[in-house]
């Protein structure tokens, strides 16, 4: 069975979200936060993972990403506050696993 991963990230400010999925949660972390993938995430320097859901199928990850990309903002604050009041940055966390 191959986990696969939804994951938000933010910028330092907290005012930008990126919403994204991964088989390889700790690859695509680094590449983030090393800037290896150019396009959004590089351009606005969102590198902070503050939310992730683990899902037994790629496709429950697709849907889920697909679901929460259709959110409002406000729904998506409410959703990374009830695993992440602080929006701490879990990257250190996820790497160290």
């Amino acid at each position: 069975m191959n986990i696969s991963y939804v994951y938000i990230l933010t910028n330092k400010a907290n005012t930008l979200f990126y919403i994204g999925i991964s088989g390889n949660i700790k690859t695509r972390f680094f590449q983030h936060r090393k800037h290896l993938i150019k396009g959004f995430t590089d351009k606005y320097n969102i590198t902070k993972v503050i939310y992730i859901e683990s899902f037994n199928s790629i496709i429950e990850a697709i849907e889920r990403e697909k679901q929460l990309k259709g959110w409002k903002r406000e729904k998506k604050i409410e959703l990374i506050k009830t695993l992440n009041p602080n929006f701490k940055d879990l990257y250190e966390d996820i790497m160290n696993c």
